[in-house]
Parts: structure tokens; sequence; C-alpha cells
């Protein structure tokens, strides 16, 4: 396996500035955000772009694959998390015009993973969305699997806050919706991009999953998460973990990463392992961002080699 970080947490930063520094941490790899550059979604820890997908050329790639080659690095996957049922049409079909320019451009980066959502429409059932869902998705995997790029689903549910309640903006948050989206699109390059903090919460056995869904883990998320114990006193579980959900560091919260890592080399993953910093404790500064980082380092740079 090989320890990269995920690029959002710099969005004041080059690409170039993020890999000089991450090639001096003693990372291996960078996981690029690839937001539009023209911007449009801003809420927390999204739209950064440290790459212009919709004008990659083959010339632009070279240039960014010689600088990430000085700092020995190589990319583990691009992001783009939109949320890719949303209800509004125009919404939704920008999301996935975006992410089929996401995939062009890690075909002509030779990127074989790209990093996005499911999404979802969070006033309408899981079966609604899931009719909805075959609708739209197998042909942005087959446009993927054209280009010859996989599509990993990350299972957070995006459920944070007020304006994502009540069923949250990600389809892909449990090990039965896995099994039925999997059913739908048996697609070899369609699969998920495994992020542990959010089983936590959800009171899901990682490691089982880890055990069950093995080949179709095609990046992994390290990212720890912290329940606040007051907080689920005071809202319970009925609040979907609007409340007592505390995003952390690797090393801060709860998951058991010895362990993790473990269950990950016996199903015979041998990819990367992608720090995502939305750790709140190591904010408001650049500098800030970079100790959470080492931070996260020295917990899994033991267990990866």
């Amino acid at each position: 396996m090989k320890l990269g970080l995920m690029t959002a947490a710099f969005p004041t930063l080059s690409l170039e500035e993020v890999a000089a520094w991450t090639h001096e941490s003693g990372f291996g790899a960078v996981e690029i955000a690839a937001w539009p550059t023209a911007g449009g979604e801003r809420r927390r820890y999204a739209g950064t772009a440290h790459i212009d997908a919709e004008g990659m050329s083959a010339a632009m790639a070279a240039g960014i694959r010689e600088m990430l080659g000085r700092n020995g690095l190589d990319i583990s996957a691009l992001a783009y998390y939109p949320n890719n049922l949303d209800p509004d049409p125009e919404t939704r079909e920008a999301a996935h015009a975006h992410l089929r320019q996401v995939v062009l451009a890690a075909e002509i980066l030779g990127v074989e993973v790209v990093g996005t959502f499911i999404g979802r429409d969070q006033h309408r059932s899981v079966d609604d969305n899931f009719a909805e869902f075959e609708k739209v998705w197998p042909e942005l995997v087959d446009f993927a699997g054209q280009h010859g790029v996989k599509i990993a689903i990350e299972n957070c549910p995006m459920i944070f806050s007020a304006d994502e309640w009540p069923g949250g903006r990600n389809l892909a948050y449990s090990p039965a919706n896995w099994r039925r989206m999997f059913e739908i699109i048996p697609d070899d390059n369609f699969g998920l991009n495994l992020d542990p903090s959010h089983f936590v919460w959800q009171f899901i056995d990682t490691e089982r999953a880890v055990r069950e869904f093995g080949r179709r883990i095609f990046h992994v998320h390290a990212k720890d998460l912290e329940i606040d114990r007051d907080g689920l006193y005071l809202h319970g579980v009925m609040s979907l973990g609007v409340g007592w959900q505390v995003p952390r560091l690797p090393g801060l919260g709860e998951v058991n990463w010895s362990r993790l890592i473990a269950a990950l080399y016996r199903a015979g993953y041998d990819g990367f392992v992608s720090v995502e910093h939305e750790d709140r404790s190591f904010e408001g500064s650049v500098e800030l961002v970079k100790r959470g980082f080492l931070l996260a380092r020295d917990v899994l740079r033991p267990l990866i080699v």
C-alpha cells in the first residue's frame, strides 16, 4: 500500500506547493481535488480545484506528471464529490457533465480512479432513489469504462446538517445499498472508496465490510470519527448523527487502524490510503492543516508498507 493525502484541505495552495510539502513530509501520493475551476459548490471541504479538468490537455497532463514525478508522488485518484442524483435537473446534469470531464482528465493523466458520490434526493425513499440510480448511473459507469477509468463511490451518507435532513445526499452509505448497487451495475470498473469514519456512527462493522467487498475497494480514505457522548445523549440516534458525529484525523477517533489495515491486507488490497482532513481542531491556517496531516502520517506510517 502507499500513504497519500487528499489535496482539498489546501484550497489556498497551488498543486505544486502541495506536492512539494507532501513529498517533504513523507507521503507518496496525492488525491487531487478536481471540482470545476469556475466554482459553484461551496460546502465545507468541497469546491477546490487543483487541476483544470475541463481544460486538461496532453501537454498540461505531461507537465503535471513531470512536476509530481520530481516530487516522487503518484496520483491515487481524482476527487469530485457532488450530488449526482440532485432533484434539480440542471444541477444534476451539471454534476454529470463535470464528472465526465474529470473522467477524461483522469484518462489523459493516466489515473485509474475517480472518486465521487452516488448522490441522493434527501426527501425521497431509498427505493425511489434507486429508481433514479438505475436511470442515470449505468451510462456514467459505462462512459468511465470506455476511457479506462474506475469509479470509486464513497460511503459518506452526507447528512451533517439540517439542510441535508432527513435522508442525506448520498445513497451509498451501507452494505445493503452496496449490494443493490452492484446487482444493478456489476461492471468491474464500478466500486468503492472506503471511508471507515462513516461506519463508526452507523455502528456498521468495517472489517466485515472489507471482507465482503474487498474486490470492490478501489481506494481508501483515512479519516477517523469521534462520537460526542454528550451530543448522543441529547439528540439520540434518531438525529442520524447530527449533533454527535465529529470528524477526526486518524488516531484521534474510534477507528482501530491496525485492525482495519490488517483487514485490507487480508482482502488483498494493495492500493492507496489517502488521508482526508476534516478535523476542525487542525483548521484555521495552512500550518495547522499541515500539523494535522503529520499527525495522521505518524499514526498510519507504521502500518503501511
